[in-house]
This record gives structure tokens, sequence and C-alpha cells, in this order.
């Protein structure tokens, strides 16, 4: 390191970082490892003094991991990490008709479901969705950051920052860092989209949500599972433990008062018609359906991903893997960057392919409130939803859609799987795709041997690596270039053209 003297005292020079990330939860979380598996130095920033957090143990702090997470998770070694959902006994578990999930609180049944539509899900795929908390999905991705070299830092509030074409000066509540790059993880009520003068267009709010873990004196008095009333939806998952929704268009929420018991018992009264008492108020959070999403993704050398890119209501846990995904889809991009191996382009992609996710995704919850609103027009727009629902392809459209099997992006290409999640091959040595992309980089899959295609791949040094292999279960498939994400970027059943896979291969790697 360089110093230089002051009154003969060394000064070490401050560390210029390849990325600072601001924001210390998942998203911000994996994008770090993501950058350090690429051997880029990353400081993460985060505001609050410590990562724990009561509200990140309770019943609503569980999240539901969606296919492509669980995917992603299982691709660099971190899906053995979680335990929670190996503990978690599904109450409709030995079930005829086994709820598989919901839509606005309305189920959709495994029965229905018809599960040949996904023609490449393979037996040896990973889990369609699993449930865990926040706070141990944070212990994983920490310990593996930590384990990476990654500098995380709490208890510094990001308050400005000051780009130029080179770097990004970032000053906190207590000093300045500097970085080549700074990428905004840091929440709805984003700084760094604030600073970065990020247009944030979108949708106001319809209601008010409440999750709370109380006493009742008379829980009795409250009818079992979700309730829609005149008034708006209440919901006791488990005895003391209450999620509300109060359609006041997030008056309360965006009042900033302190929720009380009182206000509480209150509102519990009026949505369930009911003179319930609550004696006793342990710890509750306000949230909306407020739904916006940034026209842009970068400022420069200033990206934003997850929750301060786009913000929706957190119906069927949709953020955090919409923010993963966008960890995911933008860390090996800026890595590549960084390390002068992009071709031209490929961080722009970053903002194509997942600005248009995240549009559905706001969309999915605007629908869902839309048949929510206790008014007779969005009732009838449920019972008529609720039929669909209890079909064959209603249930199937549903699971595609909430469980992320139908993620596609529009990569261009001929085969039908280009732009799809790589399916899980189990090859005859026991391994799987998977577990072939622990390293973080991009695979030519030959299920021949072709000589031509190892030296084709040996020519991108350490960003492509050849693997040459007998699946178990091949599908028709010949060749398959797969990105360091785990999306297919070219594929063939027949004979392996190699201008073609050089072609594909010159836009993702350099």
């Amino acid at each position: 390191m360089n110093t230089i003297l002051q009154n003969d005292i060394p000064l070490s020079t401050p560390p210029v970082y390849d990325v600072i990330i601001a924001g210390g939860g998942p998203v911000g979380l994996f994008l770090a490892c993501e950058l350090a598996l690429a051997q880029c130095t990353v400081l993460i920033l985060e505001k609050a003094e410590n990562s724990d957090s009561p509200l990140k143990r309770l019943p609503f702090g569980m999240r539901g991991l969606s296919a492509p997470t669980i995917e992603t998770l299982y691709r660099r070694g971190l899906l053995s990490g979680l335990e929670i959902h190996k503990r978690y006994k599904n109450p409709h578990a030995g079930q005829e008709n086994r709820q598989a999930g919901h839509f606005a609180g309305i189920p959709f049944y495994a029965d229905h479901i018809d599960a040949s539509k996904w023609k490449y899900r393979l037996p040896s795929a990973t889990a369609a969705i699993m449930l865990s908390e926040m706070e141990e999905l944070e212990t994983v991705l920490t310990n593996r950051a930590t384990a990476l070299g990654v500098n995380i830092r709490h208890g510094l509030a990001i308050t400005n920052f000051q780009q130029t074409h080179e770097a990004v000066t970032v000053f906190t509540n207590a000093q300045s860092f500097k970085a080549k790059w700074l990428v905004g993880c840091d929440g709805s009520r984003s700084q760094v989209r604030k600073a970065g003068g990020f247009e944030f267009a979108g949708t106001e709010p319809e209601f008010t949500g409440y999750s709370a873990q109380v006493d009742i004196l008379d829980p009795e008095k409250l009818k079992p599972g979700r309730n829609v009333t005149a008034r708006g939806m209440y919901l006791q998952s488990q005895p003391g433990y209450l999620i509300i929704q109060d359609f006041d268009q997030g008056a309360f929420h965006q009042s900033a008062a302190p929720i009380t018991a009182q206000h509480l018992q209150e509102v519990l009264r009026r949505i369930s018609d009911t003179d319930v008492t609550i004696s006793a108020l342990h710890i509750a959070t306000t949230w909306t359906d407020r739904a916006r999403q940034t026209t842009t993704y970068r400022n420069g050398r200033v990206l934003l991903a997850g929750d301060a890119a786009h913000i929706h209501a957190p119906l069927g846990g949709q953020g955090l893997n919409l923010g993963l995904g966008d960890a995911m889809n933008l860390g090996w991009k800026l890595a590549a960057t960084i390390k002068d191996a992009a071709p031209e382009g490929l961080l722009d992609s970053y903002y194509t392919e997942r600005h248009p996710i995240g549009i559905k995704v706001l969309e999915w919850s605007r629908a869902q409130v839309a048949i929510m609103k206790p008014e007779p027009p969005s009732q009838a727009l449920n019972a008529i939803m609720r039929d669909l629902m209890h079909t064959r392809d209603g249930a199937t459209y549903m699971a595609s859609r909430i469980w992320g099997l139908n993620l596609q992006y529009n990569l261009g290409g001929d085969h039908p799987l280009v732009g799809y999640s790589v399916p899980n091959f189990e090859f005859e040595d026991g391994t799987t795709i998977g577990e072939w992309m622990y390293d973080g980089r991009g695979i030519l899959l030959d299920f021949g041997k072709h000589a031509s295609l190892q030296a084709l791949a040996e020519t991108y040094g350490q960003q492509l690596k050849y693997l040459s292999a007998k699946a178990k279960v091949q599908l028709g498939l010949s060749v398959v270039l797969v990105r360091p994400d785990g999306f297919v970027a070219w594929a063939t059943d027949g004979e392996p053209d190699e201008k073609l896979i050089r072609q594909a291969a010159e836009k993702w790697f350099f």
C-alpha cells in the first residue's frame, strides 16, 4: 500500500475499491459475493448498527424463495446452508388436494398443475419453492461474503456521492470512501437513488398493511384463515400473529405515526367487525402496495438493484426473489467490466434484461391488489379468478408465474431453450450442471466429444470452461452455451456449428 509522510508520520492512502455497495441486506450481500468471486474488491456500507431485527425471525418474516432464487443459491453452493425449510411442516402435506400457492389469497392446488408443460424441468431440478427467514439467508450470505474477503461496515449511512468518469466518492455520516463503481442496494427509501436523481415512476398505494405480534384476550372472536371483509382483510397466521390490510390509500403508513396497541386494535375491530381486544403489542410494522420502478438502472458509474430500483406490495414474497435476480444478473457483468473483459454492451444488458422483469412483477402486484379491494367490482373479479385458478390450465399458469418457471430473457436465437434457466442436467458421474457453476464461470456444455469446441472455449480463458459429459436425461440437446448466471445463451439439437457458437459466445465473453 502506498504511503505519504506528514510531520514524519506515515499515513496509509485510503483504498480505492472496485465496488461500493450501499445496503447489507440479501441483495447487497449476494451481489458482493458475486463480485468477490470474480476477484473484485468490495465494500458494503450498511446504515444499521447491526443486522439483527426481531421482525426477521417472526412468522411473517418468512419468505418464499422461488425457483430462480433457489437455482441461484444452488449454483453458488449456498443452498445447503439453509435449514429452516427442512424443519417447516406444510399444513397441507398429505392432503389429496394440497395447496401449492396463492394469488391475492386465492389458493391453487398441486393436483390441478400440469407439470408436463415444463419440458425442460428435469427430475434432478431443485425445488420450485421453499421457505426461509431473512435472518437465516443474511447469515449464510454474510458468512460467504466474509470468506471471500468482502469488507462489511455497519453504522455508516450514505448521505451523498460524487462521480467522475473514473470513480465515485461516497460520503457517509462519518467518513468518505472511493470506488470505481457504486451500487445502491439500500432498499425502498434508497439514498443512492435519491442522490443519483433517478426517476422513480409508478402508482400510489391503496392500503396500509400491518404485520404485528400481539396478545389477544379473546382470539376466538377472529375467524381463522384469511378474511376479506367490507372494510379490508385480516389474517391470524398463528395465535397473536396478525396481518391486516386497511384500504386507506396508505395514509397511516405515510404519516409515519407510531403504531400503538390502541391504534392497531381500532383498525382490527373496524375491519373484522368485532370487539376483539389487544392486551399487548410486542412488535409491529407497516407497509403499502405503492408500486414504483426507476426508469433506468444506471447513471454513469452508479447502478441500482433490488428495492432501490423497484418497490411493490410484498404479496407472495416477490420482492426478495426479484432483487436476488437483479444481483445474479448484474454481478458477473459488472465484474467483467471492471476486469476489462466485457464485450461491448454487456453492462447495458443488465437494464434491458431486468427492467422488463420488474415491470411484470409490479403488474402482478397491482393485479392482486385490484381483486382484493373490498368493493363489488373487485369481488366480482375475485370470484372469476377463483374459478379460473381451480382449472388445470389456471393452476398451471399460476404456478409457472409464482414459482418463476416461466422466467425468460429475450436473448434472440432459434432454439426454444435460449433465454431460459439451464436444466439441471445430472451427469453419469453423479454431478449436476449446477455444481459445475460454483466458480461463477460460463460453461460450453458438449454432450458429444468435439475437440474443436474445447479449443474454442479455451480462447476465452477463465471466463468460459468446456464440459463434455453424458447426461442421464439429455432432452435431445447436443451443445448448450451457459452464461455465468445459469441462463442459456445458445443451444442446438443437431451438429454444432462452430461459427454460430463463436458468434453467441462473443456477445457474452471477451
